[in-house]
């Protein structure tokens, strides 16, 4: 049982430590807007982490194969989406709004609610996951048996490790965001974060 637990926290921090796209735009949103609205982004993750935690679980292999014909398809609307955020940030960043406006605004991703469904959504957007986990379930059987307790310990901790990681990048870019208090420093976080964001799509793009 603990074997379980521990297998998915290593699961969890291994999909959520490489530093991409998700994690970018999740520094960015706290940056700019709240912790609140980045620690909601932060657990949409966390739960499309657990979701494919809880697929890899119980499909294994029948669900590697289904979703890898269409990673490709995927993989593309992903980058899509992400240059469309790239392109909002920059554009909201950049257009001239009243000295009373937040920092966040009402639209996009700048609320808690739209934060959480639209992370959750881009990052179930990543088929690869769900293999990752098929990958290491079974190469991990002994600690991941077919039983439902180990089973739920597993996803337990993939869910953990990835909230854990997530709301400390949001964290970090709370502190970034008061750091760059003045409107410059909140331009130069928007643009350098929509920059990076465009690139790493442009990376999904080229990955075969």
């Amino acid at each position: 049982m603990t074997a379980a637990f521990l297998a998915g926290l290593v699961a969890g921090y291994g999909v959520a430590v490489p530093v991409g796209a998700i994690a970018v735009l999740i520094l960015g949103l706290s940056a700019r807007t709240s912790f609140r609205v980045g620690a909601a982004a932060a657990f949409g993750v966390a739960t499309a982490d657990g979701l494919y935690a809880a697929v890899a679980v119980l499909g294994g292999v029948a669900v590697a194969d289904l979703v890898t014909p269409i990673a490709g398809p995927l993989r593309l609307v992903a980058a899509a989406v992400l240059f469309a955020l790239a392109g909002h940030t920059a554009w909201r960043a950049l257009r001239p709004r009243p000295p009373s406006a937040g920092a966040g605004g009402g639209r996009g991703l700048g609320t808690p609610g739209r934060a959480f469904a639209g992370v959750l959504t881009l990052t179930l957007l990543n088929p690869a996951t769900v293999v990752y986990f098929v990958a290491l379930v079974l190469g991990h059987g002994e600690a991941v048996g077919p039983d439902r307790p180990s089973a739920a310990l597993f996803v337990a901790g993939a869910f953990l490790a990835s909230a854990s990681w997530q709301l400390l990048i949001a964290g970090g870019g709370t502190l970034v965001g008061r750091a760059l208090t003045g409107p410059r420093g909140r331009l130069v976080t928007a643009l350098v974060s929509s920059t990076i964001i465009g690139t790493l799509a442009v990376v999904m793009l080229l990955a075969r």
